[in-house]
């Protein structure tokens, strides 16, 4: 895993599989600008990674996505991977999803994936040199009740990486994707034990995800060991959803 000293954006890093990204990159010795929207979150990585490079950042602010890609950039002295995970859910049925949460979910989890992307790629194409791992989520392919908007944004990272990819193969740039299926984060922590253990029995291995499983698969798709690999999605869910 030829990770060292590789320069690494990592966006949505405050979350639990943002953390366990920063986690298993530090451990390979890479260069690190971690990202998110949680200031003290940002700050309390700093502390127990003092090397690594943090940044707040509003992910709406679309038109300042190009500057953000040049500081991250100038901050780490190049930009060899970008590993997008950001993102947000504003559930609700369909029928009673407002316009502003259908937009707002599109345009952060999808939009502003695909401007991080294409800036990105910018400054690889000068090196003929990249790679980018985009996280979706198993709902990108299965549907989810109440989620319409978050499956969407997910499916729709899908398509446009398989686009980029295409695009981009020639010039030494990778494009794939990571889709988690049920992680046990924060977030799932807070889940009812009930609805929480009905979710597990339809997992064939039988038990929840870990944000080192997903940053595993990651890491992999990063180094140069995955230089064959493009336009593809890895799914991490214990065999809940077979591709």
């Amino acid at each position: 895993m030829n990770l060292k000293n590789k320069k690494i954006l990592i966006t949505g890093a405050t979350g639990g599989i943002g953390n366990s990204l920063v986690e298993k990159f530090n451990g390979y010795e890479s260069t690190i600008l971690a990202t998110g929207t949680n200031e003290e979150k940002l700050n309390n990585l700093k502390k127990k990674y003092p090397k690594i490079y943090i940044e707040k950042f509003k992910l709406d602010e679309h038109d300042k996505i190009e500057n953000f890609i040049d500081s991250a950039s100038k901050k780490l002295d190049g930009l060899d991977v970008l590993v997008n995970n950001a993102g947000i859910t504003l559930d609700n049925l369909s029928i009673r999803l407002t316009d502003e949460n259908w937009k707002k979910v599109l345009d952060i989890n999808l939009s502003s994936t695909f401007l991080m992307c294409k800036h990105a790629i910018k400054k690889m194409l000068k090196k003929k040199y990249g790679k980018i791992v985009n996280i979706t989520s198993i709902v990108g392919h299965t549907g989810n009740l109440g989620q319409a908007n978050y499956a969407a944004s997910k499916a729709g990272i899908v398509a446009f990486s398989k686009s980029l990819a295409i695009e981009y193969a020639k010039k030494n740039i990778n494009i794939n994707c990571v889709s988690p299926g049920f992680i046990q984060t924060d977030m799932t922590d807070k889940i009812n034990e009930e609805f929480k253990k009905n979710l597990i029995s339809k997992i064939p291995s039988g038990n929840l995800g870990t944000g080192e499983d997903v940053s595993n698969c990651v890491a992999f798709l990063a180094s140069d060991m995955a230089n064959y690999i493009n336009g593809e999605t890895i799914h991490v869910n214990g065999g809940m959803y077979m591709a």
